[in-house]
């Protein structure tokens, strides 16, 4: 019964990480990207007007 519970943690892992893997590709494209999308471009905007803001290249 050694080898049993030698091969469980390996295999658990494996399942585990299989589904990640899955579950990253599926979220990929499709209607979640345009939402991804602009959370990002929002993300980037929103740090280019801090950065912005709190150096102004003029002065």
């Amino acid at each position: 019964m050694d080898y049993v519970s030698a091969l469980v943690p390996p295999v658990v892992m494996a399942i585990f990480f299989t589904g990640l893997v899955v579950t990253i590709v599926k979220s990929q494209g499709g209607p979640n990207k345009a939402k991804e999308d602009g959370a990002v471009d929002a993300a980037i905007a929103r740090a280019e007007s801090v950065k912005q803001t709190a150096r102004p290249e003029n002065a």
